[in-house]
């Protein structure tokens, strides 16, 4: 359980942390808006020129990649092709969500490889894993044997000079046979130099947890977040940030404690009236009342 006074001394240690690193203080400061492309999965594929300019347009100067595959690449793009459409629109693809299945439930390192060097050639920070399918997440155990696997895949990242990162869903925050979430087994199983987590407020939110508890408990665990907002009327759909149901300013302002660097909108569904203005909506709500 997450105490007041666990969360002024949990605080207080993050805090000394940003006086001690400043260049880590000064990364959470930079007023960079992050967006994740799969909100732009129906135009992306289409276009990715003129797509990824309304994205620079709209005020995003970083993004979060989606969709990699050995076969297809990015969209048909290679990831040098893809670095220099983004280079020309002065966006920074300081993450990626990669599918990384076959070596999380198999071990088998081919996609990881591959997802590596792609990840090199955007020059991106992150190297995120963002699903585990339902088979492989039954029980504590599951959540243990993905942990390993985790670690592992952290440890290649690292030798290649990337970070690697674990993006949720709600279903992590189930309780499992022994009482525990498989969150829970995540944080306490990975190594928290080597796995760090991009917290999706929205899934935490939906799933009935708060994210200030979550910094409180685990400060400078979580590098990276998803901002998407929930729909007032019904919690399955999502809307443009500041125009749902959820407050993210009290989240904002526990940003070093949380120890987030990089932040991205999404929105998977409910665009009003369409997606390019849907995110611009979000953007400028967030340049003017979140950072």
């Amino acid at each position: 359980m997450v105490t007041r006074r666990n969360f002024i001394i949990n605080s207080s240690m993050a805090g000394a942390a940003v006086l001690v690193l400043p260049s880590l203080a000064f990364s959470m400061e930079k007023k960079e808006i992050g967006l994740q492309l799969y909100t732009l999965r129906e135009e992306l594929p289409k276009d990715v020129k003129s797509t990824l300019k309304k994205v620079s347009d709209s005020g995003y100067s970083i993004v979060e990649t989606y969709g990699f595959s050995i076969k297809d690449q990015f969209w048909g793009l290679t990831p040098s092709e893809l670095k220099k459409i983004l280079d020309e629109n002065d966006l920074k693809a300081v993450s990626g969500h990669y599918n990384l299945g076959s070596f999380l439930y198999d071990g088998n390192k081919e996609e990881l490889v591959a997802a590596i060097k792609a990840a090199k050639v955007l020059k991106s920070d992150f190297l995120t894993v963002p699903w585990i399918d339902e088979a492989y997440r039954k029980n504590s155990d599951d959540y243990k044997k993905i942990a390993a696997r985790l670690n592992e895949a952290a440890k290649m990242c690292k030798q290649e000079g990337l970070k690697f990162a674990y993006h949720n869903h709600d279903f992590e925050f189930q309780k499992l046979e022994n009482g525990a979430t498989g969150y829970d087994i995540l944080l306490k199983e990975t190594e928290k130099d080597l796995v760090f987590f991009e917290l999706d407020l929205y899934w935490v939110a939906r799933s009935g947890n708060n994210p200030l508890d979550l910094f409180a408990a685990n400060p400078w665990r979580f590098k990276m977040w998803h901002v998407k907002d929930m729909d007032k009327e019904n919690q399955s759909l999502n809307t443009e940030i500041g125009s749902g149901s959820i407050d993210f300013k009290p989240f904002f302002k526990q940003r070093k404690i949380a120890g987030m660097t990089y932040f991205f909108v999404e929105q998977e569904n409910n665009y009003n009236p369409n997606t390019i203005d849907s995110i611009k909506t979000s953007c400028d709500f967030i340049s003017k009342n979140l950072i």
